[in-house]
């Protein structure tokens, strides 16, 4: 059965996980308090302080009291969705500024727009909330790609190593599990996708893994949709 359709993972697979770790989290760490004073009346960011407050299990009434657990959040690399989601408006005033551009892999654009071109439905799914990975796509090194995608999905489907967050967007997707590609540098999220009947390939970028249970590839250009 031909691939219908692509789901691909952001860090360690269309872009290096140093981009992530060595340039967007540490400003939101740094914003992160300077932007709840400014914002704290915002009802998005009203809503993400009380959710973020129901699983921290303590009143985070005051933009410092917020901003030490949700910084505490982001030194853990917890995959919060009420962190994730401030951590997206805080990158957002850093993407139209000029502050930073997103880092592609040179191969991972051209292969994204081949695909796009080709008629291949191309979609994401990452830890990082949805709009963050429209900013991410939207002001990448390669220029704004958010066009080439027809669907993005975060946590709120579902914890990435679970199979039944893949169950989850596969129906939204709307097509055969068999007919969708995941595309990931993580072994248990694929483990997860193919439990819940997807495709898999594991993308080594840095060629440090021996062996896997799904094949392996080290760069977009080896992966041939219409070969698996």
């Amino acid at each position: 059965m031909t691939v219908n359709a692509i789901l691909t993972d952001i860090e360690g697979t269309t872009s290096s996980i140093a981009f992530v770790k060595d340039v967007l989290f540490p400003y939101a760490d740094r914003q992160m308090e300077a932007f709840l004073e400014r914002h704290w009346d915002d009802p998005t960011v009203a809503a993400a302080v009380g959710e973020a407050a129901d699983q921290a299990g303590e009143a985070l009434d005051t933009p410092a009291r917020a901003a030490r657990v949700l910084r505490r959040w982001i030194a853990e690399d917890r995959k919060i969705t009420p962190l994730k989601t401030l951590q997206g408006l805080i990158w957002r005033a850093g993407y139209e500024q000029g502050d930073y551009r997103a880092h592609l892999y040179p191969d991972s654009a051209p292969r994204l727009r081949q695909w796009h071109h080709a008629g291949l439905p191309l979609y994401v799914y990452s830890s990082g909330s949805i709009a963050a990975q429209k900013l991410f796509f939207g002001y990448s090194e390669a220029g704004d790609l958010t066009p080439l995608f027809s669907g993005f999905f975060d946590t709120t489907s579902g914890g990435k190593k679970e199979a039944d967050s893949y169950r989850v967007i596969q129906k939204a997707i709307g097509q055969p599990a068999e007919t969708i590609l995941f595309l990931s540098d993580v072994e248990a999220e694929l483990d997860a996708a193919r439990a819940a009947g997807l495709r898999t390939v594991l993308l080594d970028r840095d060629g440090v893994i021996d062996a896997s249970a799904h094949p392996k590839v080290s760069s977009f250009d080896q992966i041939d949709p219409t070969a698996l």
